[in-house]
């Protein structure tokens, strides 16, 4: 696959500027690469959760709230909104839409590409490497430190185009964790991709399970 990863495109804003819903479907397949003390790891984007604003109660915009710690989801599409979850596991988020708009896409999950001897050490050689948000920033280097960034401009995070012959496949359903009361907690809104044997935070209901795939 190396061969084919250097000659990927890189995304910019046309793709980054979509609505939320369609982005987490288009991210799949993509590379996330991450270059941190000139060492690389990677990863192709095999899950993701929508997260839309406005009257979606589940999301950290919901009904147009700001705070210093989501500001990050109103910069324009393609930059990093990274948070951290119960005081020690960070979340990275790709912005979507044309800015303002309180819109992003949460990385659930990778199938480990470059670096995954690196990604190993980082998580302590503990398994799966990338399926599930916190593991994935771990494996990968991501932190706070990241919030903010432009994906579309940076060196060291950024999003390549899906390799030649992946599926475009997608399975959808509910997003995990999110309040069964809410009003928008059986929406669709969480993309796996399809046909291949990836790893995933959680199955997708009524869909196969994804042969495992080392590491």
């Amino acid at each position: 696959m190396a061969g084919t990863v250097s000659n990927l495109p890189r995304l910019g804003p046309a793709t980054f500027h979509r609505d939320a819903i369609t982005l987490a479907s288009d991210l799949l397949g993509c590379l996330l690469v991450r270059r941190y003390r000139g060492r690389t790891t990677s990863g192709i984007i095999t899950e993701t959760e929508a997260y839309p604003g406005g009257d979606d109660s589940a999301s950290h915009s919901h009904a147009g709230h700001r705070s210093r710690r989501n500001e990050s989801m109103y910069l324009p599409g393609g930059h990093c909104y990274v948070y951290l979850i119960y005081g020690m596991h960070h979340c990275v988020n790709i912005v979507s839409g044309p800015g303002d708009s309180g819109e992003a896409v949460l990385i659930r999950s990778l199938w480990p590409v470059d670096g995954i001897d690196l990604m190993r050490r980082r998580r302590e050689r503990r398994r799966p490497l990338c399926a599930g948000p916190a593991r994935l920033c771990q494996a990968m280097k991501i932190d706070r430190a990241q919030d903010g960034l432009d994906l579309i401009e940076s060196a060291c995070l950024y999003v390549l185009g899906r390799p030649e012959g992946f599926s475009d496949s997608v399975l959808r359903g509910p997003r995990i964790g999110i309040d069964p009361a809410g009003s928008h907690a059986m929406r669709p809104w969480r993309m796996v991709l399809g046909g291949y044997r990836t790893r995933v935070s959680v199955a997708i209901p009524g869909a196969p399970l994804p042969r495992p795939l080392a590491p």
